[in-house]
């Protein structure tokens, strides 16, 4: 039977029309998704607070303390330094050619020891712990959770956030600071030998505009900021393990989530510290020795 054209289309009750729908169904789907980063930040905060608090009440064993130590530390040495050489020498190549057009070669080493400890050296540093430990510990925890191995320390009386996740977090923070000078160092030696040997400048006034613009200060930003990434690769990598979902893809997406972003926390914390760390420097000491 043929529909009567004169006769109004009727709507699906409870809908909008054309593009107000549209409109309705992106609105709803952008405040889905801010409900879920407002439900997770509530969740990473409870977490966070739980592990700080068992920093007060009881530390781990040794015997649980040291294996993390030796995996977090001593493991990420190689590829820490290596990272830290090759990086030195790339700052020398890629910065060499505009500093002898202006005729300053001799300051070269001050402009990328200066990167080094403040900034290059710390979120490498953070960026391969990050990547190394951080995928492996939300990895390792995630498993952990899908074979209900979590579930059963719970059971038998055994805090799971006291026992897995303190000693990972203090490995972090405590480790990291050293991770941080080796790769300063390695990347301060690559750069020195790249530019003295291969580049002919000369060595004595690149130690000396080196030693006279990077300062103790310098070294102590450097350091102060690898304490928060440290700190946060370890909570949101144990975070992401501990809410990991059913499955191996599950475990996947933890280990790929953990990396992810740790790495975005970084970044963030790195430009908020630096913002706050330069304001005190140049608020106490306004004479304080500049590039230029």
């Amino acid at each position: 039977m043929a529909s009567n054209p004169d006769l109004p289309i009727s709507r699906p009750q409870g809908e909008l029309w054309g593009p107000l729908q549209a409109v309705a169904d992106w609105i709803a789907d952008w405040g889905a998704v801010v409900i879920d980063w407002l439900v997770g930040l509530g969740e990473m905060g409870i977490f966070t607070s739980r592990t700080v608090r068992w920093l007060f009440v009881r530390l781990p064993r040794r015997e649980t303390i040291l294996p993390n130590f030796y995996q977090i530390g001593v493991l990420s040495l190689p590829v820490v330094a290596l990272t830290g050489t090759f990086i030195g020498m790339v700052l020398v190549v890629q910065s060499y050619t505009q500093f002898r057009d202006l005729h300053m070669e001799s300051k070269l080493g001050a402009v990328i020891n200066m990167s080094l400890v403040r900034e290059l050296g710390p979120v490498l540093a953070a960026t391969m712990l990050a990547g190394r430990v951080g995928g492996s510990m939300a990895a390792e925890l995630g498993t952990m959770r899908v074979t209900e191995q979590i579930d059963a320390l719970s059971s038998m009386g055994a805090n799971p956030i006291h026992y897995l996740v303190v000693p990972r977090f203090l490995g972090c923070l405590l480790l990291i600071p050293a991770l941080t000078v080796m790769a300063d160092f390695m990347g301060v030696a690559g750069a020195y030998f790249f530019a003295v040997f291969l580049r002919n400048i000369d060595s004595h006034y690149y130690i000396e505009n080196s030693a006279h613009f990077v300062g103790k200060f310098d070294m102590f930003v450097g350091i102060f900021k690898s304490l928060f990434f440290g700190a946060a690769i370890a909570l949101i990598s144990c975070y992401r393990g501990f809410h990991c979902k059913a499955g191996a893809e599950g475990v996947g997406r933890a280990a790929t989530a953990a990396f992810v972003y740790s790495f975005v926390a970084i970044l963030l914390l790195d430009l908020l510290l630096g913002i706050a760390l330069d304001g005190v420097y140049y608020s106490i000491w306004p004479d304080a020795p500049k590039l230029f």
